[in-house]
């Protein structure tokens, strides 16, 4: 299933849906409408464990869904409570796994510790109709050793509790390639969770599931922005932090660039560092970006791998915010997909 909130983008929901994907992963209920409305046959899961009473009960009861996640007896309650103990859920309990191979944790917020899974698991049992195993191992896990040291702890949980378990959920994660962040080939992680999963202590026709949002939406769009003014290694741009750039400012990602000059720049290339437009002193991207030293007010340049958590995290701080869309044919800065480097100047979703 495709993780909406990595880039809940109406034209990219349809493109996923017209390449096989059916199953959506919605972490809110704006997101539950907003993929209703769009892909009226879609299969929606609400994989968020705490959500409010009044999302639960909209959820079911307007919208179909039928797949809940938890990882507490309170939402458990609520969930039974919201959709008026239905029969016909597969409720996912979500466990408390290591993000310590992943750039970015997601090991503190959610998930049942070792100690609160056997009561739980066994109450979900009561209640599901189908009972399922989830986790998420971070966002960008850069070794399959992550799901591999994952699903351990899934098997040891499923043998403390002494339940049937009918789904596996491997959540997110799954990464995609980035300047200074080149992950394995996905084979070598798919290769790994399969074996992880013959080997658990599972039901004969259990399934198994994915929650990728980045990894099927990274290489969807690039944005390019204008330089506003050049301070020695210091570019001025018009958009950042507050923007589409804000895992550049705030986790130190880099992404992929290239300047957007014709002709093309002869000078070697140098390393820039940006500032956003707003008056704040966060909005700052350390970089380093590469880009030829002649690069001056007034060029344009392209900043791929944006599909992912880019437009997504956008406001309109400051006043900086509208954008046009503009659909291109050509190939992303950077893919995962594809053996051989892509050299042509990219993406499929240019936002300026």
């Amino acid at each position: 299933m495709y993780a909406v909130k990595a880039n809940p983008s109406p034209d990219l929901l349809r493109v996923l849906w017209d390449n096989g994907i059916t199953h959506y992963d919605v972490a809110s209920i704006a997101e539950v409408r907003l993929v209703a409305t769009t892909l009226p046959g879609a299969t929606l899961c609400f994989m968020h464990p705490v959500k409010a009473p009044e999302a639960i009960a909209e959820a079911y009861h307007t919208h179909g869904v039928r797949v809940f996640s938890l990882d507490s007896m309170e939402e458990l309650a609520k969930i039974m409570a919201a959709t008026d103990d239905a029969t016909d859920l597969t409720l996912c309990v979500r466990l408390r796994v290591s993000s310590e191979h992943s750039k970015l944790s997601l090991a503190s917020k959610f998930g049942a510790a070792p100690g609160e899974t056997r009561e739980l698991l066994f109450a979900a049992r009561q209640a599901a109709d189908a009972l399922g195993i989830c986790f998420h191992v971070g966002s960008q896990a850069m070794t399959p050793e992550a799901y591999a040291q994952a699903m351990e702890r899934v098997r040891i949980a499923i043998v403390d509790a002494g339940v049937t378990v009918d789904v596996v959920d491997v959540g997110g994660g799954f990464p995609s390639s980035y300047p200074g962040m080149e992950p394995p080939p996905l084979e070598r992680y798919f290769a790994t969770i399969h074996r992880a999963f013959e080997s658990l202590p599972i039901s004969y026709s259990a399934e198994l599931w994915a929650e990728p949002g980045r990894a099927l939406c990274a290489e969807y769009s690039s944005v390019v922005v204008r330089v506003e003014r050049r301070r020695g290694d210091e570019l001025y741009i018009n958009d950042g932090a507050y923007g589409a750039l804000f895992d550049a400012a705030h986790l130190g990602w880099r992404f992929p660039v290239t300047l957007l000059r014709e002709p093309d720049s002869n000078a070697r290339d140098m390393a820039f560092s940006f500032y956003g437009p707003t008056c704040d002193d966060m909005d700052h991207m350390a970089g380093p970006f590469m880009l030829p030293a002649d690069t001056q007010a007034g060029d344009y340049i392209e900043i791929g791998m944006l599909g992912a958590y880019g437009a997504a995290m956008r406001t309109a701080f400051n006043g900086f915010g509208s954008g046009d869309t503009v659909i291109v044919d050509d190939e992303p800065m950077v893919s995962l997909y594809t053996d051989e480097e892509i050299d042509t100047v990219p993406s499929n979703v240019v936002t300026l």
